[in-house]
């Protein structure tokens, strides 16, 4: 794996665009970007969801940061979420954290994060379980960033709006 490319992870609570900025930032950077495994699992799931599934889907989203890693020629790439939703997940779903996820933490940094804010409308998908939470998951986000003492910036705005902001806090991270 390759450790001088600098890794800018989209994250945030559900229904706050992400993925849609993740690969707008790739395009207007032309970087390579990691999709975000879980959705990927998650549609293929025919029971709840259980401990294991959590863990399946932490090594799953690994995988593919690792793969896009080791083939990457660009000075960082983008990250549609992080395996830190693995923790946030977990401890909302299940009550606890697979103990595998609490030791990667500290292990598998970011260099900066976008958290993308709760003012786009909510849209309905069947992954998408809690529109009434969106409050309580961004400061979750924010509590688990500060916890990890992580380099982020909220990102806001409707529209246009919202890529410009997000291009902005990218180019004064990669400006420093």
């Amino acid at each position: 794996m390759n450790k001088l490319i600098k890794k800018i992870a989209i994250v945030g609570p559900e229904s706050t665009g992400k993925s849609t900025i993740s690969i707008l930032l790739a395009q207007h950077y032309k970087v390579s970007w990691v999709p975000e495994y879980a959705r990927y699992y998650c549609e293929n799931l025919v029971a709840p969801y259980t401990l294991q599934d959590e863990i399946n889907m932490y090594y799953g989203q690994l995988a593919l940061e690792d793969a896009i890693l080791v083939t990457s020629e660009k000075k960082f790439i983008i990250c549609d979420t992080t395996f830190v939703t693995v923790k946030i997940w977990s401890d909302e779903m299940l009550g606890e954290t697979p103990q595998i996820v609490l030791d990667a933490l500290p292990k598998r940094p970011y260099d900066f994060y976008l958290l993308m804010d709760i003012d786009l409308p909510w849209q309905d998908d069947p992954l998408r379980d809690f529109p009434d939470k969106r409050e309580y998951f961004m400061d979750v986000w924010h509590k688990e960033l500060k916890a990890l003492n992580a380099n982020y910036k909220v990102i806001s705005g409707l529209g246009d709006e919202r890529i410009k902001n997000a291009i902005a806090a990218v180019d004064e991270f990669l400006s420093k």
